[in-house]
């Protein structure tokens, strides 16, 4: 089973993680920036983050075989918050780098007006720069919070195609697959979905353009529900090239639609990484 986690903060995550996902198989992921758990209180924070997605963090993928890429936006909460917003006129020079293969994490959290301007300008930076957008569906009130998401998405410059509609469920998958966007499942202990769900929806609507993540972040959660979800998919009588469709194929074109995708043979680049190793200092 070949796996690429399509949406995985592994900032959030330890070596271990990474040294258990490529032996289960996971061998590419796409970080989205998100929200930290505490709220960052200039937008030179989101900076040094952004350049932690870009350096440090596949340097450390890659110490364990795994091919790293990110997606880069102001996050919905923050996008609330006005010392933040400024984010918004730096992102396009983080946007031309090679390893950024979508904008996301967009959308809404509390779907205000501040989140609407933020969602719309983002998806205009997707289109401008020739990337596919990665949004994030509300917690809270999912079916109103996806329609309104689909207006500014049919609204934007931004083709339907090119935008994976991220937390969906039993309430919202079918709103968005009409609306012609990728559809987005977050395999997530105790909140949004499990396996077996899952597996009832794959059963429903199909594997065609459907990505399965683990959300894997701060919060209490499973870098290997990817792995889960195949292995349940098996279990109910889908087929191996079904699981390899929706945990490997599905997201490799999906994000593969801005052209800069890299999945080639991944090796360490050298021991250190501005002078620090995952070893820490161990040989």
């Amino acid at each position: 089973m070949r796996i690429f986690d399509p949406h995985i903060h592994m900032t959030s995550r330890t070596t271990d993680d990474y040294e258990a996902m490529r032996a289960a198989g996971v061998l590419a992921v796409v970080e989205p920036a998100f929200w930290l758990g505490q709220p960052r209180t200039s937008p030179a924070s989101f900076y040094d983050y952004f350049d932690a997605l870009l350096g440090w963090e596949p340097f450390r993928a890659a110490q364990f075989g795994v091919a790293h890429h990110c997606a880069l936006a102001l996050n919905p909460k923050e996008a609330n918050d006005p010392r933040c917003t400024e984010v918004l006129q730096e992102l396009p020079r983080y946007l031309v780098k090679d390893s950024v293969v979508a904008v996301g994490e967009i959308g809404y959290d509390s779907m205000t007006p501040a989140e609407d301007h933020a969602l719309a300008a983002q998806l205009q930076l997707a289109a401008d720069h020739g990337l596919p957008a990665l949004v994030h569906t509300p917690h809270r009130d999912k079916l109103t919070g996806l329609h309104r998401t689909v207006d500014v998405v049919r609204e934007s410059a931004l083709d339907p195609e090119r935008v994976l509609l991220d937390h969906l469920n039993e309430t919202t998958v079918k709103a968005a697959k009409d609306a012609g966007c990728w559809l987005g499942f977050s395999v997530y202990p105790d909140t949004k979905m499990d396996e077996q769900r899952m597996v009832a929806i794959l059963a429903e609507y199909g594997p065609e353009r459907v990505l399965v993540n683990s959300a894997a972040d701060w919060g209490r959660s499973d870098p290997l529900k990817t792995v889960r979800t195949g292995e349940a998919m098996l279990r109910a009588g889908f087929c191996a090239d079904d699981v390899d469709r929706v945990l490997w194929r599905n997201p490799v074109e999906f994000y593969g639609l801005g052209g800069r995708l890299d999945l080639g043979p991944v090796a360490a680049a050298g021991a250190l990484h501005e002078g620090n190793s995952v070893l820490r200092g161990g040989e």
